[in-house]
């Protein structure tokens, strides 16, 4: 448990920095483990102070790696950042299996209600959807949606929403990758164990055409599959009334559903970081891979991703995977992400945003490791590509990009049928039909947005909880949250908009 009095946190004896608790004056002396140091400039709140002199081109050190090297020569007490830090040359020991252990199964596993679909798998939420196929029909999918209102929905008390599902593609793009991570996306939606009921829509001359999407749809109960084009309907408003009858249709056998007693094994977890900071590798993400090694053990799956926000880490994903062949699938999809951004005249450590240096980081390698401490502790079981099907318990690797909204839409195409969320700036996000919960890094950012806040991790910068017992708390929430307890975005209606497949490739 850390020392609510202290002014900073060393996280490991051998790093040479010292994260700030509180903002430190400039000529403050503050302790840092058994050190006294002090301030040579003010040091923001989550911000770093150097621990001993370094030199330049030498490595600076957190969570006991390397997280950049001194680009000029810093001064034992003074602030280090993007001033003075720069990213390494990476020469990372990949120790492939080094840490793996089996997973095992608890004595008493956990259980939360669920909704079991006919092909048994188990839904958390028992939403309709209806799935553009291209942007010129997200108008008429809104429309429909918009039709079913709380009200006329109250009698259907089992259904939690008619969720359109749109987006900015599905024409202008020839075959080729982008049109197949659209049409693997959209497919992992209609598929989604959440969805009781779907519906196709389309414009009816794009590329992205109905018919080969419901071809690619599993089956489901009768009258829970509809698709209709607006040019076939005859235009805008026969597809809207026709839409709107359709749904008509599926709400009954929808309403049939109820929740039923099922094992924690048949969750999927999605794991989400945005808006990070200073403390997120701190409290949010440890406290969240507590909950994942809990969830692992009573058989269920959490699927990480953002490959670009796990690359100087990925050591240490490599050496908890199951298989040489799995810890080879993930560095040949990091590769991939070198070479892609090096054709695009980018690289790799332009990922911390703005707000990400603002709240205390420095460099992607610092990003990154503390980004990896979502997964927990257990084995690496797969890797998969973007919006892939997740079909292996345990903890998974999903490639997707760094930018939330389309790294959880791949997670959701994947199967997630929940979501959780670490943010230290503070992220405004929901995700139909999925839910979503958020973990704040801090109290102070649990107070100040508190109405979009599920969890306060911050209680382990506070002192008033350790790690483990803060893990617990979440995994306990992630229950009760699968099994009907409506998350904060739930309530203020957020993620109808959510839904942003990886676009890649021309568009022509």
């Amino acid at each position: 448990m850390l020392d609510a009095t202290a002014n900073t946190i060393v996280l490991r004896d051998e790093d040479s920095v010292a994260i700030a608790l509180t903002p430190i004056a400039a000529g403050a002396t503050v302790a840092a483990n058994d050190d006294r140091v002090q301030a040579l400039s003010d040091i923001p709140n989550g911000h770093k102070i150097a621990r001993r002199d370094i030199a330049a081109g030498d490595p600076v050190l957190k969570f006991g790696q390397v997280i950049g090297v001194a680009t000029v020569p810093i001064r034992r007490g003074e602030h280090v950042h993007v001033q003075n830090v720069g990213m390494s040359v990476l020469t990372l020991d990949y120790g492939v299996g080094r840490d793996y252990r089996p997973t095992l199964p608890v004595a008493d596993p956990v259980s939360f209600q669920g909704y079991v679909r006919a092909d048994g798998r188990v839904g958390t939420r028992n939403y309709i959807g209806l799935i553009a196929s291209v942007n010129c029909s997200a108008t008429v999918c809104r429309m429909i949606a918009a039709a079913f209102t709380s009200e006329r929905l109250k009698a259907y008390p089992n259904v939690d929403g008619v969720v359109a599902i749109v987006h900015g593609s599905g024409c202008g793009m020839g075959l080729g990758i982008g049109l197949d991570i659209l049409r693997r996306t959209i497919t992992g939606y209609a598929d989604h164990v959440n969805f009781a009921g779907i519906g196709v829509i389309g414009l009816g001359c794009e590329v992205n055409q109905v018919s080969s999407l419901i071809e690619r749809i599993a089956p489901r109960g009768a009258g829970l599959v509809r698709s209709l084009t607006i040019q076939d309907e005859g235009g805008t408003q026969a597809a809207v009334d026709a839409g709107i009858a359709a749904v008509e249709t599926m709400l009954p056998i929808a309403n049939a559903a109820s929740r039923d007693t099922v094992s924690a094994s048949r969750l999927t977890l999605g794991l989400q970081c945005g808006g990070s900071d200073g403390y997120s590798g701190i409290s949010g993400n440890p406290v969240l891979g507590v909950a994942v090694d809990m969830l692992v053990a009573n058989g269920g799956t959490a699927i990480l991703s953002e490959t670009p926000e796990i690359y100087g880490a990925e050591h240490l994903l490599t050496a908890r995977a199951a298989t040489p062949e799995v810890a080879e699938k993930l560095l040949e999809r990091v590769r991939w992400w070198e070479d892609y951004t090096a054709a695009n005249k980018g690289d790799m450590n332009n990922n911390p945003s703005p707000g990400n240096k603002a709240g205390g980081i420095t460099t992607i390698l610092e990003k990154s490791l503390g980004a990896v401490a979502k997964g927990g502790s257990t084995g690496l079981m797969e890797v998969y590509h973007y919006a892939e099907a997740v079909d292996r318990p345990g903890l998974v690797f999903m490639d997707t990009p760094g930018y939330d909204p389309v790294s959880a839409t791949g997670q959701v195409a994947g199967g997630a049928n929940m979501i959780c969320f670490t943010t230290g700036r503070g992220s405004a996000y929901g995700c139909k039909p999925t839910p979503s919960l958020k973990i704040a890094t801090t109290s102070s950012l649990f107070r100040r947005m508190g109405p979009d806040m599920d969890f306060n991790a911050g209680v382990v910068v506070d002192g008033t909880s350790t790690v483990q017992e803060a893990g617990a708390d979440l995994f306990a929430l992630l229950i009760k949250s699968a099994s009907g307890a409506k998350t904060r975005s739930e309530t203020l209606g957020i993620g109808d908009n959510e839904f942003v497949p990886w676009q890649i490739g021309a568009v022509m």
